[in-house]
């Protein structure tokens, strides 16, 4: 692994000692200072794993170097070196952030042997930096994100229906994000501290999805060796969705169907019958009326699943959203893969509201994240996202059923349109600052702030 050390001592002799012993036995890049003055200088141009600092110097010590290396670099590790090692200097080093020290006379084992276990240390770091930023993506509930008329009916709808127990049938295309609003439903209840557990029913064979669900006891079936709590059971007080309910076999159907209206479930191979306090939530991209007409799906399921319906707009129908979906995901990859592209290039939006998306937002999503990982500079461009795109190719922001409307009822289509896609870019440009931006479209603060306002568009994500 090579690492970046620097190494500050005002004794040159020192200096040169270690410089060799780490170029002998190491790979690592090290750079040298003897004038604890020059630190911070240091610190500011380069970035450093590692800095190795003597703790008694003229002018500064070791201490205020590790004081300041916290403050412009609090990822870097430091390890003090001191001939005058007491217990009372090592525990105020450690204290203050240190990671280690080491006592002068040293043979270079030991240094050697300090520099390795913080390489170590350091990666352990991040690699738990990492995985705490991807959890957090994981169990928190992301919000909806969007300002069209379209999204905003979506996010009312869920304000008025998720504090009530009525069971929420969602409709959609796949990738519109039937579970983000499932999860929006429960994080909005009065359930949010209760589980929230998902269920795909599609390709399930019967037997798995009904233990799956209720649970089964010891002997039921072959391999059942134990007692089993099914999905059911873990969910009592949450909220169970069920996505693709269409796939549901009808057997199924009928015990569903049974708990649904009774709040009742046996386990496979039980006798006694148990009750569960659930909100369900369930979710489809089929046409359910049409499986009713084929027989298969039950007609009474249906009414008894379909109290409200709230259905999910495919991305096409919502394309002034991208602009804002985009910047969205650009944040979140930024964080997990840790980045620092501050812009999506005009040209690059333009292309991604000109694409159909029929794999809606989650195509979106994954097409942000290549770009993230293959952008080499602070923009994301055409070629990252879109690679195998013409860079000429684009399209307006309205086809041409506009020309089928009334002309007062397209021309506020249009400026609409107009309004959302240009105050996005805008902003964009100057992060998120509506003065500067107000100001680079020639418009007044107070006027920009309105139209902001008025097109619901979040400035922090801009940020």
């Amino acid at each position: 692994m090579d690492e970046r050390i620097l190494i500050v001592d005002d004794e040159k002799d020192m200096l040169v000692l270690l410089k060799r012993i780490f170029k002998e036995k190491t790979n690592h890049i090290v750079e040298t200072e003897c004038n604890p003055l020059k630190v911070v200088e240091l610190l500011r141009k380069h970035q450093f794993n590692i800095i190795i600092t003597d703790l008694k110097m003229p002018k500064m010590d070791g201490i205020a170097i590790l004081d300041m290396v916290k403050n412009i670099q609090p990822s870097a590790i430091v390890v003090i070196m001191t001939a005058y090692a007491t217990i009372e200097t090592a525990i105020e080093a450690t204290r203050k952030g240190a990671f280690d020290y080491i006592s002068k006379p040293f043979r270079k084992e030991r240094i050697l042997m300090t520099i390795d276990k913080a390489v170590k240390w350091q990666k352990l770091t991040q690699e738990n930096i990492a995985l705490k930023k991807s959890l957090q993506y994981k169990k928190e509930s992301p919000p909806i994100i969007g300002s069209s008329p379209a999204t905003l009916s979506i996010i009312k709808m869920i304000a008025q229906v998720a504090k009530s127990t009525a069971t929420i049938l969602i409709s959609g295309e796949s990738g519109t994000g039937k579970e983000l609003a499932a999860r929006a439903i429960h994080y909005h209840s009065d359930r949010k501290d209760k589980p929230f557990i998902t269920i795909n029913c599609t390709a399930m064979p019967e037997q798995i999805m009904e233990s799956e669900l209720f649970g089964h006891v010891k002997g039921s079936f072959t391999g059942a060796w134990k007692d089993k709590r099914g999905i059911v059971q873990e969910a009592d007080q949450g909220t169970l969705f069920l996505d693709e309910i269409g796939d549901l076999n009808m057997v199924m159907q009928a015990k569903l169907l049974r708990l649904l209206q009774e709040g009742e479930y046996k386990p496979v191979g039980g006798l006694t019958t148990k009750q569960a306090d659930i909100r369900f939530v369930v979710a489809t991209n089929q046409d359910l009326k049409k499986l009713i007409e084929a027989k298969q799906f039950r007609e009474d399921l249906y009414y008894r699943l379909n109290v409200i319906n709230l259905h999910m707009p495919p991305l096409r129908d919502r394309k002034e959203d991208i602009p804002t979906l985009a910047h969205h995901f650009l944040k979140k990859f930024n964080s997990l893969n840790d980045k620092k592209i501050s812009a999506i290039a005009p040209e690059a939006i333009s292309a991604l509201m000109s694409k159909s998306w029929p794999g809606n937002i989650r195509e979106l999503e994954n097409c942000i994240e290549r770009g993230a990982i293959l952008c080499q500079s602070d923009t994301i461009n055409i070629s990252d996202i879109l690679p195998q795109e013409p860079v000429a190719h684009t399209s307006p922001i309205f086809d041409h059923s506009i020309y089928t409307l009334p002309f007062k009822e397209a021309k506020e289509i249009i400026i609409k349109t107009f309004h959302n896609k240009y105050i996005n870019w805008i902003l964009q440009q100057n992060n998120g600052n509506i003065s500067r931006a107000a100001e680079q479209a020639e418009l007044q603060r107070q006027y920009l702030h309105r139209l902001i306002k008025e097109e619901n568009i979040n400035t922090e994500i801009f940020k």
